[in-house]
């Protein structure tokens, strides 16, 4: 397996504080990539949607990361990581998509927010890393922030409500994998394997179920409209899970934890220009929260990093 990043400059930005911006840049596109999947709705399968998600993935990634020299041949154990993260974000991919035809995006993001939760505890259980009691308060703060925003109700969604709940913990498993897996090859190449380990999951079981009368896997060639949704979908899911290998390559799980709140700012954001959706009075509160427990991580680190080391 291939070590080490080798970055072609030295940034300015100590490495801690680089992962919760690049986790930061996830938080503002992700939505995006969600926005897309809710517009395209019921007018393509959901699995069909989420396959061509890590299509485009693996077409954007793989060649670039053959130019650049980062591929490399995984043996079998590696090759294992990779199908077990892949299913893990492949299954959390289609039911989230699922959701959003029935939820409003924030909504579901919402719900989908006890994830930091999962993540933090996961970080500190499988990976070891030492969790202090300000990274908990940050999680606790952002949350209470996002039951501010949106406020869910499994009455309103029925069993619905269940799948961001779903999406939440195979996330969190998936982040965990990746942060074991960025930091010992290019994230680029984590990504685009994670493309490529995603279609020979789901590529059979699309084969395979296509024409078996269930609606979402039965696939349609898509209209113009869903596929420049397509396109605009893929990118996004592109863009923003390289963020997420480049953020767990330079910072611990736990830290950048409570950074993803900072999703349901940009997802109230989008749900308003794009669907109408505009948040109260108590959901701007919630947005304020979740800002301030992103900032207060943020700066603490920055503030750890300049600390100097203790001395022999």
């Amino acid at each position: 397996m291939q070590t080490g990043l080798p970055l072609p400059l030295q940034l300015p930005i100590p490495g801690v504080s680089l992962g919760i911006l690049f986790m930061a840049a996830f938080a503002l596109i992700a939505p995006m990539m969600d926005s897309f999947a809710k517009l395209i709705g019921d007018a393509l399968p959901v699995a069909q949607v989420a396959a061509i998600r890590f299509f485009a993935q693996a077409v954007l990634l793989t060649p670039l990361a053959a130019v650049m020299g980062w591929l490399h041949w995984p043996d079998r154990a590696e090759a294992a990581l990779h199908l077990v993260r892949a299913g893990f974000l492949l299954v959390a991919t289609g039911c989230f998509f699922y959701a959003l035809q029935f939820m409003a995006v924030a909504d579901a993001i919402a719900i989908f927010f006890v994830e930091p939760f999962i993540l933090t505890l996961l970080g500190g259980l499988l990976l070891g890393e030492a969790i202090g009691a300000s990274r908990y308060i940050a999680c606790t703060v952002g949350f209470a922030g996002a039951l501010l925003v949106i406020r869910p109700s499994f009455q309103d969604v029925g069993a619905i409500a269940m799948l961001p709940l779903a999406t939440a913990f195979l996330f969190a498993f998936y982040m965990i994998l990746t942060r074991r897996m960025a930091t010992r090859m290019h994230p680029i190449t984590l990504q685009a394997y994670t493309g490529i380990a995603a279609l020979v999951l789901a590529v059979p079981v699309l084969a395979l179920l296509n024409g078996s009368g269930l609606a979402q896997f039965d696939s349609e060639w898509p209209a113009a409209r869903e596929a420049w949704l397509l396109v605009g979908l893929g990118l996004c899911a592109t863009i923003s899970h390289i963020c997420i290998s480049f953020a767990l390559k330079f910072a611990p799980a736990s830290t950048i934890a409570p950074v993803q709140y900072l999703e349901i700012v940009t997802a109230t954001a989008f749900g308003f220009w794009i669907f109408g959706d505009l948040p109260d009075t108590m959901a701007f509160c919630g947005i304020a929260l979740i800002v301030a427990s992103g900032f207060f991580v943020f700066l603490r680190e920055r503030h750890m990093e300049r600390q100097p080391l203790p001395q022999p």
